[in-house]
């Protein structure tokens, strides 16, 4: 069977992160790619990463799938020469339905950070169920989770916010425009660090205090879920 190369985060901030906004600052004014010309090389770089991973996974993960329609929607923006504005409410927006579909899902047998935190892929989910009902608590976990699942929202309900606010504040110019790439090409720069890091570190206490819950209720670590660890002794 064939497996998948293991994905290398710096190497894909430089394909979808840096490049593009090299492209954007660089290569839109008319003597070289032009606004639309730029655009289109820009959008190429995370379109071309994401179908990638698609045809080396054969099928799409739920984030990288946000990715790819972001990317198309800035696209549209673009190309169609709407109001900069727009910019700023597909920036908030996309995080802001994702965020209202996360707490929707809390209240569901089935809440989203199941998928998105302790995925089969990595962790022995079945291991974990059979471990909670093993000690009766399995209901005291269901209810950590719905709790955990609230805080996810609220983590991309502030990935909104910082969305729309740097939105506006760095990307002003009538899309269509060299002004405008250059905007956008500063916005996907700064972007990283003033967002992403903060919703990385806000996902990463979230996950250790799953953890913690899950080594209170169940008596297993985290590692002990990975896959091809061993069961403990005794």
């Amino acid at each position: 069977m064939t497996r998948t190369a293991p994905n290398n985060p710096w190497l894909e901030i430089a394909v979808t992160i840096v490049l593009p906004s090299v492209v954007l600052m660089q290569a839109s004014s008319a003597d070289r790619l032009g606004p639309t010309g730029a655009l289109l090389l820009a959008l190429a770089f995370p379109l071309g990463w994401g179908l990638n991973g698609w045809r080396q996974r054969r099928g799409f993960g739920t984030m990288p799938a946000i990715g790819l329609v972001s990317t198309l929607l800035t696209g549209g923006i673009g190309l169609l020469q709407l109001d900069g504005s727009w910019f700023a409410v597909k920036e908030a927006g996309i995080s802001a339905l994702f965020g209202l579909a996360v707490a929707v899902s809390a209240f569901t047998r089935k809440p989203l950070i199941h998928a998105l935190l302790l995925q089969p892929s990595l962790f022995d989910v079945p291991r974990l169920h059979a471990a909670l009902d093993a000690r009766g608590t399995a209901q005291a976990f269901a209810g950590r989770m719905r709790q955990a699942t609230l805080w996810l929202a609220a983590t991309f309900a502030v990935s909104a916010t910082l969305n729309y606010v740097l939105a506006r504040w760095l990307v002003s110019s009538p899309s269509g425009t060299e002004a405008f790439n250059a905007e956008l090409g500063r916005f996907t720069l700064i972007s990283w660090p003033v967002i992403t890091v903060p919703s990385l570190v806000m996902s990463m206490a979230l996950l250790w205090w799953i953890g913690r819950g899950i080594q209170q209720l169940a008596g297993l670590h985290l590692n002990d879920l990975l896959h091809g660890a061993q069961p403990p002794q005794g």
